[in-house]
């Protein structure tokens, strides 16, 4: 118990740090929030704590998804990754969510024409992600178009 309030102590100063609302906020936000209001929620599984955001401090000047993970109930965490990496539209609004080993991270993509719900999955805690999987195209969903970066 002692590690996962630490944790959520942990995940508060790093909330505040990029500039968010305050974690219980979090949770009641709705999902149509403006993009121009920051969000990194985080989700908690045992001594694993996730946390993914947006922001457009990337190279390519988009809002991209950003994700880091700790295994240690916060008191360290890896790299961030890039989980969107896309060039042609704005990745906004992610939501995270785990279950012991398993990662599910969520998002739009907008352009000026789409807007378009999309998740990644990591089965490993957060080391690796599959590819970004489309919710709202036809077909299969895992496959990724020819010329797609997987990220």
């Amino acid at each position: 118990m002692k590690n996962h309030i630490f944790g959520r102590v942990v995940v508060m100063a790093i909330l505040a740090a990029i500039g968010t609302a305050a974690a219980t906020s979090l949770v009641e936000q709705e999902v149509s929030a403006p993009t121009s209001v920051r969000q990194a929620p985080p989700a908690i599984t045992g001594d694993n704590v996730y946390v993914a955001w947006w922001t457009n401090n990337t190279q390519n000047g988009n809002n991209e998804v950003l994700f880091r993970a700790s295994a240690d109930g916060g008191a360290s965490f890896a790299d961030k990754a890039n989980l969107s990496n896309t060039t042609d539209s704005d990745s906004t609004r992610v939501e995270v969510d785990s279950d012991e080993d398993s990662v599910v991270v969520t998002w739009w993509e907008t352009n000026q024409t789409d807007e378009i719900p999309v998740m990644r999955v990591s089965n490993d805690n957060g080391a690796t992600f599959g590819p970004v999987l489309r919710l709202a195209s036809n077909g299969t969903i895992g496959e990724v178009a020819d010329g797609e970066d997987e990220g």
